[in-house]
């Protein structure tokens, strides 16, 4: 396939339950989520079951509207698992920290529901002796109070034990994801897809891009040039997971959607004719990690504010040295290694390439770059030279961070949103702190277009422009739909600076006015 539309507008997918047969349909906007909720609601379990799915030769299928299309006689084998406290996935467990918050509010208020017992319970008493009851039956009474003040104390000590139990069982998770993180059987179709700028990366959730990385380290040969373990790419895998912080924008899924960007890159401009598997693997390895351990706040807040970041690296890419030295810390421990398979030397090149990558998407040294990647090209750009070819190495991971844009609008609109959150979230906080504010951070001066104009105008479409000299398909696959998002922009731009239409009562206020 070429493109996202090629991808089926309905799908029906048939299903075997217990021995009974049933058939789903759903569109290739569903989401992952949908489709696990609609089997779920087919199988009769609740929605926060697990559910897995196998074909006919026993391999696990992907819950994704990709998945595999089958016929009535050769059904998906759906297999259901209600959770349980010790044994939920990721998400169970989630829901269950959901549910256990929403008590919060009684717990804090044990002490008052304590005195109103007493209160109560000494009326109760008072009643008692005035009508006359047995002095056994008050006993009893009094029995029946002090079990529920029990029953409180007892809820009281295990919610002071809370935060620790939530960490003992999200470790405790953790170590059981390894064995249920499946290798997913993918479709012909979603591993081309996958190859493609236009990927959704919307529509997976968070195993399913664990495996989808997999996929595209197996398949660019990089397992085997590097003599990876598959079991400890899984767990680098899941490491590198854990290890990316829930902000709206700097996320485990951006991380995924730059390192698919690279792979679909690596497969435009057919990247193995030019560099050796050793440089896509780094390519790869350093859009897997360039972000580790984002905590939201950019380099200009860190060092603004001092933070501990900005002093240990005395101000000079505070973030990017952060997220390298999180990505070799990963990398020390012998069961995340995926290079201990490789020698000293290699290991060598192998660290100083991921690190200078990861250095090179700091922003503020956009300029540098793209003015040394340009002379590179004049006359010729020699691919046999180390440093051109270090400087394409860092303008393409450049363009792999900041490449939403070059998505369908459905795809990219999400991430200015997220991007705009993160960024209002970090302007809220500079004010209260009293530190500067960029303006196209302030929720107060920024819109949607005019945050997205300028910076494809003058950032993205040049740096494209630039790399399809090099490599001219990037011109109609990447350059021409971001001419195409700066123009959508600059309509919406106009359109929202256009005075309302003067209501009717208006209207009939000038006439009499007149």
């Amino acid at each position: 396939m070429g493109n996202a539309s090629s991808i089926e507008p309905t799908k029906t997918v048939f299903l075997d339950i217990d021995g009974k047969k049933e058939k789903i349909m759903f569109s290739r906007h569903c989401g992952s989520r949908d489709i696990h909720d609609l089997i779920a609601h087919a199988a009769g379990v609740s929605r926060y079951a697990e559910i897995s799915l196998r074909d006919s030769t026993g391999a696990f299928v992907s819950l994704n509207p990709t998945m595999p299309i089958n016929t009535q006689s050769s059904p998906y084998k759906v297999t259901s698992k209600e959770p349980s406290p010790t044994t939920g996935d990721g998400e169970v467990f989630t829901q269950v920290l959901s549910q256990v918050a929403s008590q919060f509010n009684k717990v804090f208020k044990v002490e008052e529901m304590k005195t109103d017992i007493a209160t109560r319970l000494s009326a109760l008493e008072r009643k008692m002796e005035l009508e006359g009851l047995k002095a056994v039956e008050i006993e009893k009474c009094k029995r029946d109070i002090s079990d529920i003040k029990d029953q409180i104390w007892n809820a009281q000590k295990k919610f002071v034990d809370f935060n620790r139990l939530s960490r003992d069982t999200h470790i405790m998770n953790r170590k059981q994801t390894l064995s249920t993180y499946r290798k997913y059987t993918l479709s012909q179709e979603t591993i081309e897809y996958l190859k493609q700028p236009t990927f959704d990366i919307w529509h997976w959730e968070p195993n399913e891009m664990l495996s989808l990385l997999e996929h595209m380290f197996h398949e660019l040969g990089l397992v085997a040039e590097f003599n990876i373990n598959p079991i400890t790419l899984k767990r680098f895998f899941l490491c590198v997971q854990e290890n990316y912080r829930n902000n709206p924008f700097h996320n485990f899924r951006h991380c995924f959607c730059v390192t698919q960007m690279m792979y679909g890159m690596i497969h435009l401009c057919h990247l193995w004719e030019v560099m050796t598997r050793e440089d896509l693997g780094i390519l790869m390895t350093a859009c897997v990690c360039h972000d580790l351990d984002h905590p939201g706040y950019n380099n200009t807040y860190q060092i603004n504010a001092r933070t501990e970041l900005a002093i240990r690296y005395n101000d000079i890419s505070p973030l990017e040295n952060h997220h390298c030295a999180v990505a070799f810390k990963i990398l020390s421990n012998p069961e995340c290694n995926i290079f201990a398979n490789v020698d000293k030397d290699t290991f060598k090149r192998i660290r100083a390439g991921i690190t200078m990558l990861i250095l090179a998407t700091d922003m503020a040294r956009h300029g540098e770059i793209m003015d040394n990647f340009k002379m590179k090209l004049e006359p010729e750009f020699d691919y046999k030279n180390k440093d051109s070819l270090d400087t394409l190495k860092m303008v393409l991971i450049k363009c792999c961070d900041i490449s939403n844009e070059v998505r369908p609008m459905e795809v990219s609109e999400p991430w200015v949103d997220c991007l705009l959150e993160e960024y209002f979230n970090q302007s809220d906080r500079e004010k209260m702190e009293g530190l500067p504010v960029a303006p196209f951070m302030d929720r107060d001066k920024v819109t949607k277009p005019t945050a997205q104009i300028g910076f494809i105008k003058f950032v993205l479409i040049p740096m494209f422009e630039t790399v399809a000299k090099l490599f001219p398909v990037i011109d109609s696959t990447m350059v021409e739909p971001l001419r195409i998002a700066r123009d959508r922009y600059e309509d919406m731009k106009e359109k929202n600076s256009m005075p309302p239409p003067p209501s009717q009562n208006n209207k009939k206020k000038t006439v009499t006015e007149k």
